[in-house]
């Protein structure tokens, strides 16, 4: 279920790309807080790994090794999934306060200190 739930937003906003460098989750706005407070739950490695193989199939995408790189930077984290009402998808470790984000078929980068500390008030139930 959560495969295709994933799959259906990312399609949806596919057409509506924001250039990567413009992602702000240190500006959050109303309706991508509310979805990442909806969406955010705890996911093992495994499970991100899975989400990282569907999301980038090929072997040379750099985006690819970035975010399993992350993963094995980061061993026996607790990691925390959320996606935002515009289809970026966050990843966040409360455990070594690190996080990434990524749109499917745009880019990614890493959560600056305000986005972590937003993250970090939406899962201590700060919304």
């Amino acid at each position: 279920m959560f495969d295709a739930s994933l799959r259906q937003v990312n399609e949806k906003y596919k057409k509506r790309l924001m250039p990567f460098e413009t992602f702000d989750l240190d500006n959050l706005n109303q309706e991508r807080r509310k979805a990442v407070a909806k969406s955010i739950r705890i996911v093992q490695a495994d499970e991100l790994k899975k989400i990282g193989e569907q999301i980038f199939h090929y072997a040379d995408d750099p985006w690819r090794e970035t975010f399993f790189n992350f993963i094995a930077e980061n061993p026996g984290a607790t990691f925390h999934h959320a996606v935002t009402s515009d289809g970026y998808n966050v990843i966040y470790t409360r455990d070594k306060d690190k996080g990434m984000w990524f749109l499917p078929g745009s880019g990614m980068g890493p959560l600056q200190e305000r986005g972590r500390k937003a993250m970090k008030a939406i899962i201590e139930g700060g919304h």
